[in-house]
């Protein structure tokens, strides 16, 4: 398919109308509204009309929440898909006990710049990049792991352990 003059004349009639990139391409024929898409944005066209095959409908009011928007502490809540109302006990129930993350103190021999990476070290950023004292971890990493045991502690948590942080980081 290609744009004729014909085509394009029709595809400026029909956008200047308000209609959808779907109906002109339903009009034009052979073409999707991705092609109609893209020849409008090529073309420069903006600023359609408001459709007159559309009423405008008028808003509704919103209903006030039957539930409070913030539930207290003896009030279950909903977590996730509210159709299958997975209940959770209240934030102050739930146990987390994050791991200790201490600071790994690296020797000044096991540190890497950019130059020094390879596919067996490290790659775990220290410090600010714009700094001179700026470097990387450097030290072995696992195999097909681009970090030591230590930062892919920090770097892979469980998802079920974000999870838990981000409830009770909200409450």
């Amino acid at each position: 398919m290609s744009w004729t003059t014909e085509r394009v004349d029709l595809l400026k009639k029909l956008w200047a109308e308000g209609l959808s990139a779907s109906q002109i391409a339903a009009e034009l024929g052979g073409v999707t509204r991705n092609a109609v898409i893209g020849k409008v944005h090529r073309l420069g066209l903006s600023g359609r009309a408001k459709s007159t095959n559309t009423a405008a409908k008028p808003r509704r009011p919103r209903a006030a929440p039957a539930t409070p928007a913030r539930p207290t502490a003896s009030q279950p809540r909903s977590v996730g898909a509210t159709a299958l109302k997975i209940e959770e006990a209240p934030a102050e129930a739930i146990e987390t006990k994050p791991a200790p993350v201490h600071e790994l103190v690296i020797p000044v021999e096991e540190r890497a710049s950019i130059l020094q990476l390879n596919e067996r070290t490290c790659k775990w950023p220290i410090g600010d990049p714009s700094t001179d004292d700026f470097y990387f971890c450097g030290r072995q990493s696992d195999s097909g792991a681009p970090y030591c045991a230590h930062h892919c502690r920090i770097a892979y948590q469980p998802a079920n352990e974000r999870r838990h942080k981000r409830a009770a980081a909200r409450a």
